[in-house]
């Protein structure tokens, strides 16, 4: 059995999104489009709610919107693991784009891959809603975690 399926979160998902909504008013105040689904020990899984205001020309979900999720939900997986640590923050995020999404919701699935006390990596599985096994989008990222928790 994995350290995920053992190690309690230090955060419910409920305590998550109140946390965000208290931190970020700008991105997940009213009418917000990311969601925390779950959350567990080095796991999180997102929703980005489908807005046509998204869209780029061509009709594809802008990279920008999916960067936004990969990061989000690599912070709330950290988050997830060491407790409420705002200043916890973003030193690297690449992105492979693999599909066109659906113009339906996107999914992310975050797992961190490392988590020490000064840093944490890890990756994102994304897809649109209903096409598991089709990945619109792949990302790594690195996280600097602030000294003192």
């Amino acid at each position: 059995m994995s350290d995920a399926q053992t190690i309690p979160p230090k955060m419910t998902t409920e305590a998550m999104e109140t946390f965000l909504e208290r931190e970020f008013p700008q991105v997940f105040g009213a009418g917000k489009l990311y969601h925390v689904e779950t959350v567990g020990h080095r796991f999180a899984r997102m929703r980005c709610r489908y807005d046509a205001r998204q869209l780029r020309p061509g009709g594809t979900i802008s990279g920008p919107t999916m960067m936004t999720l990969a990061d989000t939900g690599l912070y709330v997986a950290i988050l997830a693991s060491i407790g409420p640590v705002a200043l916890a923050v973003t030193t690297n995020l690449n992105i492979n784009f693999l599909k066109k999404p659906a113009q339906r919701d996107l999914i992310a699935e975050c797992r961190l891959m490392k988590l020490g006390k000064r840093l944490a990596v890890g990756e994102v599985s994304i897809w649109s809603d209903g096409e598991a096994e089709e990945l619109v989008a792949h990302a790594t990222g690195t996280y600097s975690i602030p000294p003192e928790r």
